[in-house]
């Protein structure tokens, strides 16, 4: 059967200050009324009905995801004792998985990427649910057709085409990390390269073999936890285990040296939303090309970014390109080009005493 794993345990650092740590930005409203999570819950539609939805997240946030999926069984929300990467969060939802359906078959997502087609990205599941049936040992990725020579996403490249009824599906040449921008204008122009997605398909017996071979300290571990699931001393095992861990990405331990890796093109609109200026392609700018979410008053102001509290009206007077981010207790200023920097509040802030506003 198909399983769905929503991976939730992200900080949000670079949406400070509307990302905290106990509501980071996987559970913030950031386009429509729905949370990020909820959206990516929302989109699985009839696919994966509750019972077969895993959340893995900060064990913080156990309970603030509780109360956003309220139909999800609360066994299905699994907090992680620690923050280990995405190879270790994979490891334990899959071995899970795997106590509860040994022939299950895993969709594995981020929980803060918006998808405009919900019937698109169910129809590209059911593909790669195909293409898994056809040869087990298959893992399936997803890869978004490029619009602009972005720095910011890994890559990854097509090889030879594979017959897949309902998408169009290649062998994966190689995965790339993030370019500089020379080499990331060298793959927009070669037509071969996609935006790496996230988002994964494989059967949990198969991820579970990829770690054993590819990273066996780290299988280890989770064959521990997987030991004791259901036992008396299960939390226990999960607390001291999965913090033994040395952390690693799943594509470094896993995609880049599988052998049989599979890139089906996206159909769907795609965003991965990863810094404000993700506001200008969620939201349509106005006349002067200022994004606004929220009540703003601009005076000859322009390519701005402004996104505000209920209630509260920003004023800007002769400013261009800055992000003004307001809530009720913090308000962030910052000219767009230095949005990375948004990640440095973090450790400015503790130095200062300023816990509080994290």
């Amino acid at each position: 059967m198909l399983h769905a794993v929503i991976m939730a345990g992200g900080s949000g650092t670079r949406f400070w200050p509307a990302s905290r740590t106990l509501r980071p930005k996987q559970l913030l409203s950031l386009h429509g009324d729905r949370t990020m999570l909820q959206s990516t819950v929302d989109r699985l539609g009839d696919l994966v009905p509750a019972s077969r939805q895993m959340i893995v997240t900060n064990k913080i946030l156990v309970d603030a995801i509780a109360e956003q999926l309220p139909a999800l069984p609360a066994k299905n929300i699994v907090g992680e004792p620690c923050k280990r990467d995405t190879a270790p969060c994979v490891g334990l939802a899959a071995a899970l998985v795997y106590h509860e359906d040994n022939d299950a078959i895993m969709v594995v997502m981020p929980s803060d990427h918006v998808i405009a087609s919900e019937q698109a990205f169910q129809q590209a599941i059911t593909a790669g649910e195909a293409l898994i049936k056809q040869d087990p040992t298959r893992i399936v990725t997803y890869g978004i057709r490029p619009t602009y020579a972005a720095e910011s996403f890994g890559y990854v490249q097509r090889g030879d085409a594979i017959e897949s009824p309902g998408a169009s599906a290649f062998a994966v040449e190689q995965f790339r990390e993030k370019p500089d921008a020379e080499t990331a204008q060298r793959y927009l122009d070669a037509g071969s390269f996609y935006w790496n997605s996230g988002i994964f398909l494989w059967r949990a017996s198969t991820i579970l073999e990829a770690l054993q071979k590819n990273e066996p300290e780290m299988y280890a571990h989770i064959a521990a936890i997987a030991e004791r699931i259901g036992k008396d001393d299960y939390a226990e095992t999960l607390e001291h285990e999965f913090a033994a861990i040395q952390g690693k990405s799943i594509d470094y331990a896993v995609m880049e040296q599988y052998p049989n890796v599979v890139v089906i093109e996206a159909e769907f609109p795609w965003d991965d939303v990863g810094s404000w200026q993700a506001l200008t392609r969620l939201h349509s700018p106005d006349a002067d090309g200022n994004t606004v979410v929220g009540s703003h008053v601009g005076i000859d102001t322009q390519g701005c970014i402004v996104h505000t509290h209920e209630g509260h009206t920003v004023v800007t007077i002769d400013v261009d390109d800055l992000i003004v981010v307001q809530t009720p207790d913090a308000t962030l200023v910052a000219p767009k080009h230095a949005e990375e920097r948004v990640r440095e509040v973090a450790k400015a802030l503790r130095e200062r005493g300023l816990d509080g506003l994290l």
